[in-house]
């Protein structure tokens, strides 16, 4: 692991999902899967997210369309409240899962509805 590309990862992280989140996920993390705490914040947090290619706006919604189709809750669960923090609108979460009923199964997208209305009702939005 690079500890300078880690860091960088962790901060990335936190402004998408929530410093609370990250930080409890790291925290608990052991020996079976520490690893992969490691890989995801310093490939996928620090080496993609932190691309410039792409701002972090389409980047959270390219990742609900991917996890919709994938039927992934959990994940998009930490993800709508990572798209909110990155600028996107409840207006914009519904017809990126609009677009995703079409292409992926209006059942995904039904399942992506029910978890972003759990999401904004914790948020209180």
């Amino acid at each position: 692991m690079n500890k300078e590309n880690f860091e960088k990862g962790l901060k990335t992280r936190r402004e998408v999902l929530g410093a609370q989140y990250v930080d409890n996920a790291v925290a608990s993390a052991d020996d079976f899967n520490r690893p992969m705490q490691e890989l995801v914040t310093e490939y996928c947090w620090n080496e993609i997210w932190n691309r410039p290619g792409l701002d972090r706006r389409t980047r959270s919604i390219i990742n609900l369309s991917m996890l919709t189709a994938l039927n992934r809750p959990h994940e998009l669960k930490l993800h709508v409240k990572g798209a909110i923090n990155n600028g996107l609108s409840k207006q914009d979460i519904q017809e990126i899962f609009l677009q995703t009923a079409i292409y992926c199964g209006v059942p995904a997208a039904i399942d992506s509805f029910r978890t972003a209305k759990e999401v904004f009702k914790e948020m209180g939005i």
